[in-house]
């Protein structure tokens, strides 16, 4: 390995190089995940650099102190199969300390992620396409507002196996391209999501509900704002109703991954999932 070789954090610029590296690798993350994601933990993102030029990344998000998810391992083609992976991996997972790790994994990386402790929790499928309709329901969303996320931070939180209220602070908040709405029965919350643009079409994420009529009614408030683009959404497959609503637009599979988790496993209600937040940061 070449001895101007370091792992080290990121700097200023190079969170959104690593994004625009998973770009390249076909991820198409959002055009502004950059400023969440900074926000959900400004210490959980490494580079690995040659001098002063980085040649991967991976990020290790720690929520807490019990839990950290661990997202866009990449290393650039040009450097690849020189230890540079086995490095920044090594950086990225002892970063964590004793926290379950949490991660998304596709198919061809799967096995190594088990050689290195990580274990199946449950299949997530991405839907897309461009929806053909707009679900049906009895409720109404309305957009979240951004000076009163108390309520939204707490629905969250029994769900997401941790708190972040940094992140949502930053991912709710409304901007070009980015919406969130919110959806309540008898005044209490009962479901919201998040419409972002992507590299290509929008993603929707996170996608939580109480029950199929408050994610068809989240979903007839998203859609509209992709404006004819296609739509993505990564469905756990348990979640039955999720894929019947997913499907009941138009949408179709398009890539599955695994959520594995190194540690104990967190409990997840995943009938209340509709759509993870994102493959990156959980």
């Amino acid at each position: 390995m070449n001895s101007e070789f370091a792992v080290r954090s990121m700097r200023p610029g190079e969170l959104e190089l690593a994004l625009e590296w998973a770009r390249q690798e076909g991820w198409n993350p959002g055009l502004d995940d950059a400023i969440a994601f900074h926000e959900a933990d400004p210490s959980g993102f490494f580079v690995g650099a040659i001098g002063e030029v980085p040649v991967g990344s991976i990020s290790v998000v720690k929520y807490g102190d019990n839990f950290a998810f661990l997202g866009l391992y990449i290393v650039h083609p040009e450097f690849r199969g020189r230890g540079f992976g086995k490095a920044i991996w090594n950086a990225g997972i002892a970063s964590a300390g004793d926290r379950t790790i949490g991660l998304d994994g596709v198919a061809a990386q799967q096995a190594a992620y088990r050689r290195a402790g990580f274990e199946l929790a449950y299949r997530t499928i991405r839907y897309g396409g461009v929806p053909a309709s707009v679900p049906q329901s009895s409720l109404a969303a309305q957009p979240v507002p951004d000076a009163r996320l108390e309520g939204l931070l707490r629905y969250d939180s029994s769900i997401f196996p941790q708190p972040r209220a940094a992140f949502l602070a930053a991912w709710c908040t409304a901007r070009k391209g980015r919406s969130s709405l919110v959806v309540r029965r008898s005044g209490k919350i009962r479901g919201y999501g998040t419409i972002r643009r992507c590299y290509e079409g929008y993603k929707i994420g996170p996608l939580f509900a109480g029950d199929a009529d408050s994610a068809a009614a989240l979903l007839a408030g998203l859609i509209p704002q992709a404006h004819g683009a296609s739509i993505y959404i990564d469905i756990p497959a348990a979640n039955a109703e999720a894929i019947a609503l997913a499907e009941s637009v138009g949408l179709e599979p398009v890539m599955e991954t695994a959520r594995m988790y190194r540690g104990p496993a967190p409990e997840t209600p995943l009938k209340n999932v509709y759509g993870v937040t994102t493959l990156e940061l959980g």
